[in-house]
């Protein structure tokens, strides 16, 4: 039953398109040229619109078992000054692999009165019949994050493809003796996973010519798989000097693996997300770095951009969301009150736009 449901998902976007966005080619965020970096919509927008106290914004998350996604659930839920009775719904799958109860959970959404929908999608199609639905009412729907839906209008997210090129820069810069890496990819066919490994094994390739990728696994999101697979090339590569992951719930997961070989010191590894346990790891000196892409305050973008949108603003079709390489050496810029966080990302943005 799930499978036919899902395949006629597939179909489905190939058939349909977006009701707003008829004339829109597929979605490809990162090379997509209408796009503004999340700093700039009160610059070139104004403040964020006042101008309803009754919207109602539904959020359908991958899983609320990935820290990732409980950290842009605490941003999606920060209030916004001078929208006090702003309502915010967030629900999400049991599990990462849960496409047809994400379905399910967008199908009811849809339906329940909602002004606007934020969806983070398991795949590019499995939440296809509830935007259809959706179209139909012609309600404001926004891609956030991982799996990119062709016919979205808008989208909220960091470059996938930067996350893997920070990644790989940061081993450029502190290993410049370079050596054998290796990466732990996420789920196979993730837009996400694909766009990091590529920007990682494409730096590394281009710009770190000591360096050679000799192995590359998936860790399918998951701790426990990642700890296997990062065991495996431990033992196939005993020079290895560094991995590579594609989140980090795997990075943790291959730590303890690295941790458990007794190389640590010769080992780095980098993950990606930037959530709470990673940076404690990075703090405590074990994780080498992390690619924060701070999910939230990805939330609280994604929930401005729909607030925008419900206002009648015309926004770009990517809004860029931060991201920054942390490690040990600058742990404290982006740590701690929130406020001075984002202006440190704006002013490392600012700075990166000029260059």
């Amino acid at each position: 039953m799930q499978t036919s449901h899902l395949v006629l998902s597939a179909l489905s976007v190939i058939c349909c398109s977006n009701l707003f966005a008829e004339d829109l080619k597929p979605l490809d965020p990162i090379k997509e040229p209408d796009r503004i970096a999340w700093w700039q919509l009160e610059e070139k927008l104004g403040p964020i619109p006042k101008e309803s106290a009754n919207w109602k914004i539904g959020v359908v998350e991958k899983t609320l078992v990935n820290e990732h996604w409980r950290q842009m659930q605490q941003g999606y839920m920060t209030p916004i000054e001078g929208l006090p009775n702003l309502k915010v719904d967030v629900q999400a799958a049991q599990t990462e692999s849960d496409q047809l109860g994400q379905l399910n959970i967008a199908e009811n959404m849809v339906t329940k009165g909602y002004n606007a929908l934020c969806i983070s999608p398991i795949s590019n199609v499995n939440l296809q019949p509830a935007i259809d639905e959706a179209n139909a009412k012609k309600l404001i729907w926004i891609n956030v994050e991982d799996a990119v839906i062709p016919s979205a209008a808008y989208f909220v997210g960091s470059d996938y493809r930067e996350n893997g090129m920070k990644a790989a820069r940061w081993f450029i810069k502190k290993r410049p003796s370079g050596g054998q890496v290796a990466v732990i990819e996420g789920q196979p066919g993730s837009y996400a996973a694909i766009n990091r490994t590529k920007g990682f094994k494409d730096a590394i390739d281009a710009e770190g010519k000591a360096f050679k990728v000799v192995a590359s696994l998936p860790g399918n999101w998951d701790r426990q798989q990642s700890y296997d697979a990062a065991t495996n090339i431990l033992q196939r590569y005993p020079d290895l000097i560094g991995f590579y992951c594609n989140n980090d719930t795997m990075a943790l997961g291959v730590v303890e693996a690295v941790k458990g070989a007794g190389k640590l010191k010769q080992i780095a590894v980098i993950g990606t997300d930037g959530v709470p346990d990673a940076l404690l790891s990075v703090k405590n000196g074990e994780l080498a770095g992390t690619v924060d892409a701070f999910p939230a305050l990805t939330g609280e973008i994604a929930k401005e951009v729909a607030v925008r949108l419900l206002a009648g603003q015309k926004l770009p079709r990517v809004i860029a969301s931060a991201q920054a390489m942390v490690d040990q050496e600058n742990y404290s810029r982006y740590t701690g009150n929130p406020a001075d966080v984002k202006k440190a990302i704006i002013e490392d943005e600012r700075s990166a736009a000029k260059n």
